[in-house]
């Protein structure tokens, strides 16, 4: 395969995980404890910091910014699908502060981290400041 395919197939891989996790996010996005009179979306975030630790990490196995933007794309459009209702009327992501979040989220999520600076690589020493340590 040449260069050109694997880079490809590697877009094509990392949307389809984008899918699958949006889809799975948006399902289990909605879970909380409840303790006392606090409910806390324990389930949010969950998703959210999974999608921030997924696009991170395909960024830096594929080593670059495609492959992350290629799964953050299969996440929204996931996310995009699930918001809208079904053929029995039901919704999975309802209009409150939790649905909002999820729906708005791992859009900003994925912009961040696609956008952000590569870090420099170091710079290696000289060999006369290694011999003089």
């Amino acid at each position: 395969m040449t260069s050109r395919g694997s880079r490809i197939g590697t877009i094509v891989v990392a949307f389809l995980i984008g899918l699958v996790y949006g889809a799975l996010g948006t399902v289990g996005h909605r879970t909380s404890w409840t303790i006392g009179e606090i409910a806390v979306p324990w389930g949010l975030v969950a998703a959210l910091v999974g999608v921030a630790g997924l696009l991170l990490g395909i960024r830096l196995v594929a080593g670059g910014r495609g492959a992350a933007a290629a799964a953050g794309a299969g996440i929204v459009v996931a996310v995009a699908v699930l918001t809208l209702p079904g053929p029995g009327g039901s919704v999975l992501i309802v209009g409150d502060l939790t649905g909002t979040v999820w729906s708005i989220a791992p859009a900003l999520i994925a912009v961040l981290v696609v956008a952000w600076p590569k870090l420099p690589k170091p710079r290696p020493r000289d060999a006369e400041t290694l011999r003089d340590a």
